[in-house]
């Protein structure tokens, strides 16, 4: 079947089984007689892998003509599946690349078409559409794939050591050198896609003519295939158009891949750090304590392993209690319960758990002013949270540009609302306190903002808030 897709790419279609073994003897495997072949012919065209026809181009007699002579050629049914056979095993062992490459294509391309103006010839259209659309396919698959692969040797999976550490340097140049290509050929490709403004057009051309190849059905109607396309190449498009155009709600395929890719870089340090430590023998408490839970495993008896529990955590009994006996200056902190002298304990501690100490009892301090002081204190801190809140919490939309100067208090709790839903990410966001009593709505907008404060001036993209007090609607 090798054979046969071989002779295909060579718009060789039908082969003798001559030919067969001619190419099976120089390919250099194992030998094979005529016999041989012509039963594996024979079993793939039962199998409809192949299709036989009667060869009677070399008939010169009706001898000849009576003998079973035949062409073979792939069937359908045998090249999708000598094809999808070819396809999974090239998928499993390709590596993936970031192909800078691929962005330089589609820039010139794009290129070629933001520059035609007036009468634009279909088939120069449709090529340069069909390029771009293949270097886009070939793009996003070969950097899902690298970065899957560069994944797990980041995680550390099916990766030799040895070997990552002698190409890290390589690695890392190639994935700045990348970084660096994006970022400006990116941005050339999403301004001449944004300049495009006839691109419906070129879509049409590339239709109608792909639509002109295509054999009329029983129930097809006039224009239909054309209609079909033209679906298709704009599917595409928005395809393209997503992958380097976007905002700040949605970022583009590009900008996803650069972040991916730049955080990379510090992922692959810290494995290389982790390496490093590895190899210099350098314990962590992790390991610690996997050690010494293999060894409780290990340990025979019940006895040993208290052994090994004091040994390895110090945990013995307390020497801070309070007795009565005489002090001796020969025991210290450090001298175990067993070689100490014995300790007398009060019969009323071991009776009652309590001591008391002899002499009178220490004065009790009056601390009501400073009670009263502190409650007042934060009395007032919270009627001017609360007014805050009051000020904030309206339940309407209002963008940071058109908030009023605000004074410290509510500038605080404007701070702790903005970054408990900045920290959600981007986009359209809604969380609330962690009490439950303020909902917070954050929705990316246009421009920049700025609110003004006692303090200073605090800059930022804009965005449109809404703060809406859930206690007050609840008790409303």
């Amino acid at each position: 079947m090798a054979v046969f897709l071989a002779n295909k790419r060579r718009f060789v279609v039908h082969l003798r089984p001559e030919d067969i073994a001619e190419e099976l003897h120089a390919d250099g495997g194992e030998a094979v007689t005529q016999a041989q072949v012509d039963e594996a012919l024979k079993k793939l065209d039962e199998w409809d892998n192949l299709r036989a026809d009667p060869d009677t181009g070399r008939v010169t007699t009706v001898e000849d003509f009576y003998r079973a002579r035949f062409l073979y050629q792939l069937s359908r049914e045998g090249e999708a599946a000598e094809r999808a056979l070819e396809l999974f095993d090239r998928e499993l062992g390709r590596r993936g690349e970031l192909q800078a490459v691929a962005l330089e294509d589609i820039r010139v391309r794009l290129h070629a078409l933001t520059g035609m103006d007036g009468e634009q010839d279909p088939a120069v259209v449709h090529n340069l559409l069909l390029e771009i659309m293949s270097r886009l396919d070939s793009l996003a698959a070969n950097a899902s794939a690298f970065m899957g692969g560069l994944q797990r040797t980041i995680d550390l999976q099916d990766v030799e050591e040895e070997a990552f550490l002698a190409y890290k340097d390589r690695l890392i140049a190639y994935l700045e050198r990348f970084v660096s290509e994006l970022v400006v050929k990116a941005f050339d490709i999403a301004d001449m896609i944004r300049r495009l403004t006839h691109v419906d057009d070129l879509l049409r051309l590339a239709a109608e003519r792909e639509a002109a190849d295509v054999a009329p059905g029983e129930e097809d109607r006039p224009g239909e295939a054309a209609a079909a396309k033209l679906a298709e190449w704009r599917d595409r498009w928005s395809g393209l158009r997503s992958w380097f155009v976007g905002d700040r709600t949605h970022p583009c395929q590009a900008e996803l891949l650069r972040m991916r890719t730049r955080q990379a870089i510090p992922d692959l340090l810290a494995t290389i750090s982790v390496l490093q430590e590895r190899r210099s023998g350098r314990s962590d408490r992790s390991a610690d304590f996997r050690t010494l839970a293999r060894w409780f495993a290990q340990s025979p008896t019940e006895a040993d392993a208290h052994r090994l529990w004091r040994a390895a955590f110090g945990l013995t009994s307390a020497r801070h209690l309070t007795v009565e006996a005489e002090e001796d200056d020969s025991v210290t902190s450090t001298t175990s319960w067993l070689d100490a002298p014995q300790a007398e304990i009060s019969v009323r501690l071991r009776a009652t758990g309590h001591y008391a100490k002899r002499g009178a009892p220490r004065k009790v301090v009056d601390r009501s002013a400073e009670r009263e002081e502190l409650a007042a204190f934060v009395a007032a801190e919270r009627e001017q949270t609360e007014l805050a809140r009051k000020r904030l919490a309206t339940g309407r939309p209002t963008p940071l540009s058109a908030f009023p100067e605000l004074d410290p208090v509510e500038f605080r709790l404007f701070l702790r609302l903005l970054g408990e839903a900045l920290a959600l990410g981007p986009g359209e966001v809604t969380t609330r306190t962690a009490d439950g009593a303020l909902e917070i709505r954050l929705r990316p907008r246009d421009g920049w903002a700025e609110i003004r404060t006692e303090e200073g001036v605090l800059r930022g993209p804009d965005h449109e808030l809404t703060i809406i007090d859930r206690v007050a609607g609840a008790h409303g």
